[in-house]
Order: C-alpha cells, then sequence, then structure tokens
C-alpha cells in the first residue's frame, strides 16, 4: 500500500517566521521517510477544528511550488482544490506549471468546496450545492481539454473559454492525474468514473472496511455505466483516526490498513497532529512506511 502525509496546521512554533524552513523540513523528512504523495489544504482560513481564523493558513498551490523545490520524487497535491477558488482555465494551468516545475509531479485533486465562511468573508461567489456540482463537472471537462491536442473554444452553462490553449503542455503524459475528494454516490462517484484518474475517501473509527467497501462497490457501478475500467481509478482514503507512528501503535495500524486493502484501498493519506510534522513524519517513516509496503 502507498502512502502519503496531508499537511493540516501550520500554527507551528515560530510562525510566521518559521514556517518557510519547516515546510521545507517537512518535504525532505516525506522523501526520507519513502513517502508517496504529499498533500495541502485549499483554504483561505483555517478550520474551526485546528484554530479557527485565528490559526495560519497558506495559499495551497503557493505552498506546493514551494515544496516542489524542496523535494525531487514525492507526489505533490491539493487534498483537494476547491472547485470555486479558481477559474478552470487558470486551474489548468497553474497545475500544469506545477507539473513542468516539479519535473512531472503534480496530481491535481478537486471538490465541489464547502466552506461557506470564507467565501463570503473574502467575495468569492459560493453558489448552492447543485450548481457547484455543475461547475466541478464542467471544470473536468475543461481542464482535460487544455491537457489534450484541442485548444479551441468551450462553451458550457457556467464557463465560457474563447481558447483553451496551455503551452507549455504538462511533463506527465497523458496528463497530471486527477482525484476527485469526496464520497457522494450520486455525484461525486459518477464524477469518478466519468473524469478522474483516482478517489479519495474518508476512513477512520467510524467509517471502516465495509464503509469503504460500499462506496468502492458504487464506484465500480459507475465505472461500468461510463465504460471505465474500475482497476484504472486509484483507491485512496484519508485517514480521520488518530495516529501515533510508535512502534506498537504503527503495527497496529498496518493491520488496520490490510484490512481496507483487502476490499480495494491502494492507498492512505495521514494528517500528522500537533507541532512537530517533521518528527513525526520520521516515526512514520520508521515504523509505519515498511509496513504499509508489504500489504
Amino acid at each position: 500500500m502507498k502512502s502519503g502525509v496531508h499537511i493540516v496546521r501550520f500554527d507551528l512554533p515560530g510562525w510566521p517566521g518559521s514556517l518557510a524552513s519547516t515546510i521545507a523540513d517537512v518535504g525532505r523528512a516525506s522523501e526520507a521517510a519513502g513517502l508517496d504523495n504529499l498533500s495541502v489544504m485549499d483554504h483561505y482560513f483555517q478550520m474551526e477544528p485546528y484554530g479557527g481564523s485565528a490559526s495560519p493558513m497558506l495559499e495551497g498551490y503557493t505552498t506546493l511550488g514551494f515544496l516542489a523545490a524542496h523535494t525531487s520524487t514525492v507526489e505533490l497535491q491539493l487534498l483537494v482544490t476547491g472547485v470555486t477558488y479558481r477559474h478552470p482555465g487558470l486551474l489548468a494551468k497553474i497545475v500544469t506549471t506545477l507539473d513542468v516545475l516539479s519535473g512531472g509531479r503534480a496530481m491535481l485533486g478537486i471538490g465541489a468546496a464547502w466552506y461557506e465562511r470564507e467565501h463570503l468573508a473574502l467575495g468569492v461567489p459560493f453558489p448552492p450545492l447543485s450548481e457547484r456540482f455543475e461547475r466541478l463537472e464542467e471544470t473536468l471537462q475543461i481542464v482535460h481539454q487544455m491537457w489534450s491536442d484541442d485548444d479551441g473554444p468551450y462553451d458550457g452553462r457556467h464557463y465560457r473559454l474563447g481558447e483553451t490553449i496551455n503551452v507549455p503542455q504538462a511533463i506527465t503524459r497523458p496528463h497530471p492525474p486527477i482525484m476527485i475528494g469526496g464520497s457522494g454516490e450520486q455525484k461525486t462517484l459518477r464524477l469518478v468514473a466519468a473524469y478522474a484518474d483516482a478517489c479519495n475517501i474518508f476512513a477512520g473509527p467510524q467509517s471502516g472496511p465495509d464503509a469503504v467497501r460500499a462506496k468502492l462497490d458504487i464506484l465500480a457501478e459507475h465505472c461500468e455505466r461510463e465504460g471505465r475500467t474500475f482497476d484504472d481509478i486509484r483507491r485512496t482514503i484519508l485517514w480521520t483516526g488518530p495516529l501515533d507512528p510508535s512502534p506498537a501503535e504503527g503495527a497496529a495500524f498496518v493491520e488496520d490498513m490490510a484490512r481496507f486493502a483487502a476490499v480495494g484501498v491502494e492507498e492512505v493519506h495521514i494528517m500528522p497532529p500537533g507541532d512537530d510534522p517533521v518528527g513525526w513524519i520520521a516515526r512514520f517513516g520508521e515504523n509505519v512506511v515498511p509496513g504499509l509496503r508489504e500489504i
């Protein structure tokens, strides 16, 4: 099983002056630990469980660009990009730039967005959920077109592009992989089957292997309707439970992940707690990653 670390907190000792050096160390530690993926959130404000708007939050793609300069092997993404935060043509250009400058290590993680407060605070339109899903589907169509040989117009209900020119194109072929976050059975998983290369489903103490299996079964049904091969979809989870990467708890976590692997999960992303992500990642690499690789 592959693994990734998802950075959600930036209230690190000495912030803001310490953030650049600590984030660079996070990138280096992630590669030393043998991680496959490194991600950060896409928010304007920190979420309430992590201190709310009084706590620091960095812009996601700027952070990934910084990490690209301090890493050489790990895949880089937002988990996940809010569809409302950037015009889709610009988003395709941003992810392409990240892919080119990282040597082909960008992934587009994307979802329908949800944090209304930060939209209203900074004047970003926050349409109803049904419209956000419409915009998500059009965005997926646009990035596919931007990453193709078709540089003609796009005429959708919400977005109209006169030319979908994207030069240079991404290094990753045929395009940077696309991950859609969420587990909605009728809309999100259908979009995964129609447009994406990976799904990301919440998993944890309250959402175990059986719950994830049920979601993957529905995804398989959508794939059949869309003419997609289910095994072409990278099946990932975001672990929402606590994890102390000590030898004993790390071994127990590996046993848990073996049960998720048995229902089809291929990759797990974990959120380091506390104010020492570098040390946590080092322990995770020592006590957990080798066991995950054997699954």
